[in-house]
């Protein structure tokens, strides 16, 4: 993994978001099922539990240690196996919701996945965009068959929070 940032800023709907590419050399099912298979997605993130057939599941960043707090995800856009637009559910409404968008597309043999967040500002950017790099990478580490507790999140922070701030600025 490269600590260096590879995040983007587009503009979505007028609205100011990082972007994330990763790429795979496995088929879009295969990376599909590594970001909604529960069993798959606690390799790198986190877990979710409830019917997303009723349009919200409760996920919990098992990742970040053992008292992390459950949240609810509103599925906005579920199209199997190439576009997931989720919409966090903050219990009391006194934080934003953030809206996550994750789109794959078949490339060179293999698979890339786009990763969005909206941004509000360059403070934000700098507390989560490293964050989102650190869980791709995690995510590619588990594909690849690699230790994910390798990934050192603070070397991450370390080395972009001052990078997306200005990106973000």
């Amino acid at each position: 993994m490269t600590l260096s940032a590879t995040g983007r800023r587009e503009t979505r709907d007028g609205v100011d978001h990082l972007a994330l590419d990763r790429d795979f050399p496995l088929p879009v099912e295969e990376v599909w099922a590594a970001v909604t298979d529960p069993e798959r997605l606690s390799r790198w993130i986190g877990t979710w539990t409830g019917d997303p057939a009723r349009g919200t599941v409760d996920f919990r960043m098992t990742a970040e240690g053992e008292d992390v707090p459950v949240e609810t995800y509103v599925i906005e856009v579920c199209d199997p196996p190439r576009r997931l637009v989720t919409r966090t559910q903050a219990p009391d409404g006194a934080e934003p919701d953030w809206v996550l968008t994750v789109d794959l597309v078949d490339h060179d043999g293999g698979t890339r996945l786009t990763f969005a967040q909206a941004m509000a500002d360059a403070e934000m950017a700098a507390s989560l965009c490293p964050g989102w790099e650190y869980y791709l990478d995690r995510l590619v580490a588990a594909e690849r068959g690699e230790d994910v507790e390798a990934i050192d999140f603070e070397a991450y922070l370390a080395d972009q929070q001052d990078h997306y701030r200005a990106l973000f600025a």
